[in-house]
């Protein structure tokens, strides 16, 4: 992998992990269309650790008194939301370990990814403009956690979006768009940090590159700001930016990908 090409999926995967447009299905396709060589799940799950960086950086405050009080004064708002994220987080961590071979093989087809792109999208749109909004993250219970949880499962095909359909349960569960969003990015923490535990073993000292490394930094860096950004968007706006995006591109692919493009 050359450094330019490490360089545009740090970016891809940086933008894609929290915009709900699908980071995995991005770093398919990109290589896809560029005629690049795939860098394999490992270096995947890598750049989801530099992601992992731009979450824990974001939000570490938060993550310090969660967890304080998930340890120390469990019947606390804090408290009861840092379990329920670990509650949430279980299912994912399941589907993942169960679907890891299909993760990399059937899952990653262009067409699968074109189809799951706009099914997505259409799940977002109907959430977005039919569910009502009434509640704040300290009145998340377990039932939503639960349910939220379980979407996430599904973002192993990619053209899912692991941010996207969080987002979209937690709006069905009556969050509001922001809430959605930072309910979201909490509950990726631990499931990237699994993720990494289960991949990151399998490097080679060969693969500790500096491509590679200035990779999972951009992602870091980019997904840093791409955080910033949609917590500040959503507090305006709807997601129709962004299921337009998907949209078009799922159509996009889908005609590639029926027209034997390789």
């Amino acid at each position: 992998m050359s450094l330019f090409e490490a360089v545009i999926l740090g970016v891809v995967q940086g933008v894609g992990e929290f915009l709900p447009i699908s980071s995995s299905a991005h770093l398919v396709l990109v290589p896809w269309l560029m005629g690049w060589h795939y860098a394999g799940l490992t270096f995947d799950v890598a750049l989801h650790v530099g992601t992992l960086v731009a979450v824990v950086a974001f939000f570490w405050k938060d993550w310090l008194i969660l967890m304080h009080d998930g340890l120390l004064r469990r019947r606390t708002t804090e408290g009861r939301l840092f379990w329920y994220l670990v509650v949430a987080t279980i299912p994912g961590a399941a589907i993942g370990y169960m679907f890891e071979e299909q993760a990399e093989t059937i899952f990653r087809e262009p067409l699968v990814i074109g189809i799951m792109l706009i099914v997505m999208g259409v799940i977002l749109y109907l959430a977005d403009t039919r569910a009502p909004a009434y509640k704040r993250l300290e009145e998340v219970g377990l039932g939503e956690s639960l349910w939220i949880g379980l979407s996430q499962a599904l973002a192993i095909i990619p053209g899912v979006s692991r941010s996207g359909i969080t987002m979209a349960v937690g709006r069905m569960a009556g969050l509001d768009r922001e809430t959605a969003a930072r309910f979201s990015f909490l509950m990726s923490t631990p499931i990237i940090f699994g993720a990494g535990v289960m991949q990151l073993p399998k490097l080679t000292p060969a693969d500790l590159n500096l491509s590679f490394l200035v990779g999972v930094a951009v992602s870091a860096v980019v997904g840093f700001i791409s955080i910033k950004f949609l917590l500040r968007f959503l507090t305006r706006h709807s997601f129709g930016i962004f299921i337009w995006y998907r949209l078009i591109l799922g159509a996009a692919v889908i005609v590639l990908a029926l027209a034997g493009v390789r």
